[in-house]
């Protein structure tokens, strides 16, 4: 990926409309946004067996990441390199080998191609050169994740100025909490991105959160992550959920102090975010799907822990959260909906908007045709 001037003309104003709806835009993206950038896949302790594995299909591509009979994790296109047939099925699985279910062409789980019926029918065939292709994989934390291309900065540079905060949840450890959900939207990703890095309203449109987090919601914006944070007050809610979360939530003795009752969210380049509670880690993915359709993908993971408060306390972050998520739904419906007016542009933002302004200027480096108010001609 190249590299991002720090200057940005234009930082003072939000990206316009017609980017959040054009078809033609949306497929600059794929190339230049998506395809170089990691993609989160799983934990390690999703597939902690040889054999196991997580698909993920994303931008038209559908990929693996298998555990290797050493314990590491491989990264592959689910694809097989005969005729192109998708290989594996379903979210996630378990194999021995990999099999194509269309002419049985076999690869280990490291990706050799080792069985071809009728293998000396085949003159061009060169078993060592067709074995299954290689993608980018990266460990951060125990989380696995997948690159199709580019040499741009690693998860682990991208998140080095927090990694002092992230290293008391003991990632590592994690286990998966629930399973994988899949929410439809019918609004374009950076909708739901840019609201997700929205500290404005908070205050406004989420009165859940200020009645937890009282003004004290902040927001900053690092080169390739957002953070946000907000520390539980201690002013009971009125709302039961909340109330009851803040006096179960039990003492997590891991963490220090000052994040015993802190949540924290952080939203790295392009289009995934962890948002870290005292009592669990979420991860959401903003899946671009099309120029007006995106998957969100999300699962919970936590630490083993069977005390009755820490269940009851995840339970009451999940219908809090619930909630929140209702709201931003309709919010986000509200902005796609407007985006696709000819008489918006781009509108003014706010020294305090750093989280918007950090993601236009990547934005407008990378596909220049952003920094137009109206689309050129012909696309």
């Amino acid at each position: 990926m190249t590299a991002l001037p720090n200057h940005d003309p234009q930082a003072d104003w939000g990206l316009p409309g017609w980017i959040y709806g054009s078809e033609r835009f949306f497929r600059e993206e794929q190339d230049k946004v998506f395809r170089p950038s990691w993609q989160i896949v799983c934990h390690l302790n999703d597939i902690p067996k040889a054999g196991d594995f997580h698909t993920f299909d994303f931008v038209g591509e559908s990929l693996v990441v298998v555990r290797g009979k050493d314990g590491g994790a491989k990264a592959f296109a689910n694809v097989c390199r005969h005729r192109g047939a998708r290989l594996l099925d379903g979210p996630t699985g378990r194999c021995g080998r990999i099999v194509c279910p269309y002419h049985a062409w076999t690869y280990d789980l490291d990706g050799r191609l080792i069985g071809v019926p009728m293998r000396d029918d085949y003159p061009a065939l060169e078993m060592d050169k067709q074995g299954l292709a290689r993608l980018d994989l990266e460990i951060w934390r125990g989380f696995v994740f997948v690159r199709l291309e580019g040499d741009g900065p690693s998860v682990a540079d991208m998140m080095a100025p927090y990694e002092a905060e992230v290293a008391h949840y003991r990632f590592e450890e994690l286990q998966p909490f629930g399973r994988v959900t899949l929410r439809p939207r019918d609004v374009n990703w950076k909708n739901i991105s840019d609201n997700y890095s929205d500290g404005l309203h908070i205050p406004i449109a989420h009165p859940g959160l200020t009645r937890l987090f009282g003004r004290g919601y902040g927001v900053e914006a690092q080169a390739w992550v957002d953070k946000m944070w907000g520390q539980l007050i201690d002013e009971p809610s009125h709302a039961p959920s909340e109330r009851l979360y803040q006096d179960l939530l039990p003492d997590v003795p891991h963490l220090p102090d000052d994040r015993k009752r802190l949540w924290t969210y952080f939203k790295l380049w392009p289009n995934f975010a962890f948002d870290i509670y005292p009592d669990q880690v979420d991860f959401m993915q903003f899946i671009p799907v099309s120029a007006t359709t995106t998957m969100i993908r999300e699962i919970a993971y936590a630490l083993p822990d069977d005390r009755r408060e820490m269940k009851a306390a995840r339970y009451l972050n999940w219908r809090i959260n619930r909630q929140v998520n209702a709201e931003d739904t309709e919010l986000v419906a509200r902005v796609q909906q407007g985006m696709a007016s000819r008489t918006f542009t781009a509108g003014p933002l706010a020294t305090s908007e750093v989280s918007l302004r950090s993601f236009g200027r990547k934005l407008r480096a990378l596909i220049p045709e952003s920094r137009l108010p109206r689309p050129p001609e012909g696309w």
